[in-house]
């Protein structure tokens, strides 16, 4: 990405506020922004599809539910609703609507009577576990031809970002 944004001798002096054809933004920022609006565009579809695999009636938000329960097993709904970034009222339709499929299930929080422990059944996990394989294994594919320090940097990156963000 960086070779191609300073090639043609634009470099150091194309930078913010420079009044070139990025609007006062670096180059290096408008490419991020171009990339990352393909990538997530087109995880949205896959995930799409994907979650359709888990249940054909689940909806697509709901799949990041199924992966904390399965990282992290046991939680709360409010913990749930922290981590993912939506209200209580929001968490407990979506909680509910998982019961009905049979994907996950409520029991009491021991360390508290009056909360509840949400976790994966059986068949929740085994239909979620179905679908996170065949998803790395289409990662595999898609990047075997890069090299593994590649894969781990890209990974290490990403990472960084998402933690940025969860800053905010």
């Amino acid at each position: 990405m960086g070779a191609d944004v300073h090639e043609g001798g634009k470099g150091e002096g194309h930078r913010a506020g420079s009044g070139g054809s990025g609007s006062g933004v670096d180059q290096e920022f408008l490419a991020l922004e171009r990339e990352l609006t393909v990538l997530l565009r087109r995880a949205r579809a896959s995930s799409g599809e994907m979650v359709r695999e888990v249940h054909p009636d689940l909806e697509s938000s709901a799949y990041g539910l199924l992966v904390r329960l399965e990282e992290r097993g046991r939680q709360r709904a409010t913990e749930l609703a922290a981590y993912i970034g939506v209200g209580k009222a929001t968490m407990s339709r979506q909680l509910r609507a998982l019961e009905e499929l049979g994907l996950v299930a409520r029991e009491p929080d021991p360390a508290d009577g009056r909360a509840w422990l949400v976790h994966l059944t059986e068949v929740g996990r085994e239909r979620f576990g179905r679908v996170r394989d065949a998803r790395r294994a289409r990662y595999v594919r898609e990047l075997a031809s890069w090299d593994r320090d590649e894969v781990a940097e890209l990974a290490r990156l990403l990472h960084r970002l998402n933690r940025g963000v969860e800053r905010g």
